[in-house]
């Protein structure tokens, strides 16, 4: 999979008018390629949309599995011309009605879980917990399949995600934005 014609400047209009086939991030302009997920990488991902689709049944709130595309910084009156970052979390979970639209998610989803691969190290554990911050995510999930681990950031009252809670392959998560949601990490990773 080769990107369109190189240009300075990547925008959401040029992402409409890409294959849906491809997965390609725009971050403050710059296209960035995402490599196919492994089959350890979905099965991780199943499990966990399944288990909070489960929960969010009849709720307002609404999950979102990959692809999935979320313009974390668009603002009301912008055009796709406008818009320079769209990324495509792993999962992402919405209580905001008001922020879907036919292309996704228009602001900061209320939950964002990333789930590593070698490729996506620094990507995730940099780049999106530094966007994820700056538009506001409330709550951040790295998800580790190598370590069968989960590290979960809150955003506090300054504005920053920190690390709030560690579980382990054992362990039942806690889901902070979503009240009495529970998440059974034995059921997300296997021997």
């Amino acid at each position: 999979m080769a990107l369109p014609a190189r240009k300075e400047r990547y925008t959401f209009a040029d992402c409409l008018t890409w294959s849906e086939n491809e997965r390609i991030e725009i971050i403050d302009g710059e296209a960035v390629m995402m490599a196919p997920p492994s089959s350890i990488h979905q099965e991780i991902s199943v499990a966990i949309t399944s288990q909070l689709y489960n929960f969010l049944e009849g709720k307002k709130c609404k999950v979102y599995p990959a692809p999935f595309g979320v313009r974390l910084f668009e603002r009301n009156g912008e055009v796709p011309e406008d818009v320079d970052t769209m990324v495509e979390p792993d999962i992402s979970v919405v209580c905001d009605k008001n922020k879907i639209d036919k292309h996704g998610c228009k602001g900061a989803p209320d939950l964002v879980v990333e789930i590593l691969s070698p490729s996506s190290l620094r990507h995730d554990r940099l780049v999106k917990l530094g966007l994820y911050q700056r538009a506001g995510v409330r709550e951040y999930w790295i998800v580790d399949p190598e370590y069968k681990s989960v590290q979960v950031f809150m955003l506090d009252s300054n504005g920053s995600l920190r690390i709030s809670e560690e579980y382990g392959r054992g362990d039942v998560a806690r889901v902070n934005v979503l009240d009495g949601c529970f998440i059974d990490l034995g059921k997300v990773f296997h021997e």
